[in-house]
């Protein structure tokens, strides 16, 4: 992996050189780039460069004690894409990271061609909204790493998904150290996007996991961006890019074909 250091934080991020648009790929709580592994073999071999970064906290990136709020991940992935030199990145962004990308085109919506977000809770529902307090209590005391594999063995799988990758995941995701895990939950419930944007400019697409209940409210999402197009996998839980690739690749590959002509 390659580094760039922005403010004395070491910023990690795996980089596949090719064609524009280039695609920035931004993972969720408590997991890393390769979470994104099928999309960066899939778009590089198909010609676009390929940015797939490790969040401040996660991965090979440093892990201060700090606030972390989704603003706080956006202004990361900006400067990288500033740094970088990226012209009209395309930002993808899968759970807490499609959070994050929603948060680039509103803050920075010069920046992205456009945007996709993979099942995330940009709305979040009130019904989840409600259990939040009592799962964080979970997360601060000494027992942490068995709350978080509990909430996401019971809540971001589905009975079809691989046994062997869900194993992987829960190991991958509660080895997460404590105040990084509890300040980036913390910032997933403090987040507002409707004070953010009241409407959404740039244009998106939401992917949703096959799921009983959807990850986001997705009647006030589409209030706020209303040019945003709508997918919804088959037989995945919430980490569908891993699960089903050949889906959510196809549902990007359109909607670039169709938003970015040329």
């Amino acid at each position: 992996m390659q580094t760039l250091h922005r403010g004395g934080i070491a910023l990690c991020y795996e980089l596949a050189k090719g064609g524009e648009p280039p695609l920035v790929l931004v993972h969720g709580w408590c997991c890393d780039h390769t979470y994104f592994a099928p999309q960066i073999e899939h778009f590089a071999s198909r010609g676009h460069s390929v940015v797939a970064v490790d969040l401040r906290g996660h991965g090979q990136s440093d892990k201060p004690h700090q606030k972390y709020t989704m603003q706080t991940f956006a202004d990361d992935v900006a400067w990288i894409c500033e740094q970088l030199t990226l012209v009209k990145p395309v930002i993808v962004g899968h759970s807490m990271g499609g959070v994050v990308a929603f948060d680039i085109a509103a803050r920075y919506p010069t920046l992205p061609s456009a945007i996709v977000m993979l099942d995330a809770a940009v709305v979040l529902p009130a019904a989840a909204r409600a259990g939040i307090s009592d799962f964080l209590e979970a997360l601060r005391g000494p027992d942490y790493r068995m709350a978080l594999r509990d909430y996401v063995a019971n809540s971001l799988f589905i009975a079809t998904d691989d046994p062997d990758r869900k194993q992987h995941i829960l190991d991958g995701m509660s080895a997460a150290p404590q105040h990084v895990l509890v300040a980036a939950f913390e910032g997933l419930r403090d987040y507002d996007p409707i004070e953010q944007t009241r409407v959404l400019s740039v244009p998106g697409l939401y992917i949703a996991a096959n799921e009983e209940v959807p990850r986001s409210d997705l009647v006030r999402l589409h209030e706020i961006a209303p040019r945003i197009l709508y997918g919804k996998t088959v037989g995945s839980g919430h980490f569908c890019q891993l699960e089903v690739p050949e889906q959510v690749n196809a549902m990007m590959e359109r909607f670039l074909t169709i938003t970015l002509p040329g």
